[in-house]
């Protein structure tokens, strides 16, 4: 087995899935970011396959940005210009090369949080 990468965005303002999210993936090194990847949330607020499936996995540092304005916007949550939060960036270091990543957001108008999960 090989690793691989998932991410998934819930809504905890209103309690749910957050659907329709850009997000991009880039690998960073040093101050050089590449863009590896681009997904969008479905209805589940997941990406429909892994944003970084086996056999392109490297370790290494990796950002993923979500693109959440939008979403904010169109839900009425978030409002004015320019949005407390609009591209979340969260950048982290994946080392165990057989390992499934999980590196979900969390996200409100007005905060976030993440985490490693399974």
């Amino acid at each position: 087995m090989t690793g691989y990468l998932t991410t998934h965005v819930l809504d905890t303002a209103r309690g749910c899935p957050a659907q329709g999210i850009k997000i991009a993936l880039y690998r960073v090194s040093g101050n050089s970011h590449r863009k590896i990847a681009e997904a969008v949330t479905n209805e589940d607020g997941r990406t429909d396959s892994p944003i970084l499936p086996q056999g392109e996995f490297k370790p290494g540092t990796y950002e993923l940005v979500f693109f959440a304005g939008e979403y904010l916007r169109a839900s009425g949550l978030a409002e004015g210009e320019p949005l407390f939060l609009d591209q979340v960036p969260i950048r982290f270091g994946m080392s165990e090369e057989d390992s499934h990543y999980h590196v979900p957001l969390l996200l409100s108008p007005f905060g976030y949080s993440t985490y490693r999960g399974s």
